[in-house]
């Protein structure tokens, strides 16, 4: 093993360990990495200590020319930010060439959501006379009752659920947990699956383990898997447009928005570090109630 590949695999496992982040997550540094290596060959730089902020400025210029979007300039950037900042902890290089670069702005985009009578459709969609349609039901109760990150659902363990409170300990970024309720649905989604559906599928399969949610071998359903589920739940259903696993977090917090709940209550919730990252609901719930004026004032 070379050193910059045993210097990656470190800093792949300080993100893994010390800051908790998804496997997901991980694989979007690791891409990132590898683009920049392979620049730095290029280059015939050999080492993470030759580069200079100048040879930054030309992996820029090469990124724009490739003609990727400001977003995934900017991650890009982001990432090898972080990673020279690990360097520099662990006394690997003496200086950072990616700390005066600035991140290209990003246009925000508003966040799509589902309606209501779209989600009663993608409800309906599942099964429940089936093990997998029971925890498929339990999959899209869950994730719309909290809002929580796929990587989050995906990490739940039957300990951290209390029917009697209807509360979930969820297990966030950067190793932060926090308690979130959920309703009548979820619940009596969750209790039929646990008791039916998930004991099924774990006999079948003589797996034993306390991951709540699973696949149809009884593993643990990963992030990927979860993705592919929420896709055949839409296939099932008549919607037309695609499902990304962020639909039901976005829809959760703009029906919260839209229905009176306070901003600070949402950003609890959602596990936001900044109301910043809240605050773009507000642009969703603001067209909401324009729209609805529209729709039914006399006089609009």
């Amino acid at each position: 093993m070379g050193k910059d590949e045993m210097v990656t695999r470190l800093f792949l496992q300080y993100l893994q360990v010390e800051k908790n982040y998804s496997q997901y997550t991980i694989e979007y540094y690791h891409g990132d990495l590898l683009d920049f290596r392979l620049f730095m060959s290029e280059q015939s730089i050999t080492e993470f200590e030759q580069v200079e902020y100048s040879d930054v400025r030309l992996f820029l210029t090469k990124l724009f020319n490739q003609k990727l979007s400001r977003k995934s300039v900017a991650r890009k950037i982001s990432s090898l930010r972080s990673f020279y900042k690990f360097l520099l902890r662990e006394k690997l290089v003496s200086k950072n060439p990616f700390a005066g670069v600035s991140i290209p702005k990003v246009d925000k985009r508003l966040p799509n959501f589902f309606y209501e009578e779209e989600l009663a459709i993608l409800f309906q969609a599942c099964d429940i006379s089936e093990p997998i349609g029971q925890r498929n039901r339990a999959i899209l109760e869950l994730l719309y009752a909290t809002g929580i990150r796929v990587s989050e659902c995906c990490s739940i363990h039957l300990q951290d659920i209390d029917m009697d409170l209807s509360t979930l300990l969820v297990h966030g970024k950067g190793r932060k947990d926090r308690y979130v309720p959920f309703g009548s649905f979820a619940a009596e989604a969750l209790e039929r699956y646990i008791t039916e559906g998930r004991e099924a599928i774990m006999q079948q399969n003589k797996q034993s383990h306390d991951v709540l949610f699973v696949n149809f071998r009884g593993g643990p359903l990963t992030t990927r898997g979860l993705r592919t589920v929420l896709n055949k739940i839409v296939e099932q259903s008549s919607l037309n447009s695609k499902i990304h696993p962020h639909k039901l977090r976005h829809s959760f917090a703009t029906h919260l928005l839209n229905n009176g709940a306070d901003m600070r209550t949402v950003q609890e919730l959602l596990g936001h570090e900044n109301l910043s990252s809240t605050q773009i609901y507000t642009h969703v719930t603001k067209d909401y109630l324009k729209k609805t004026y529209m729709e039914h004032h006399p006089r609009a």
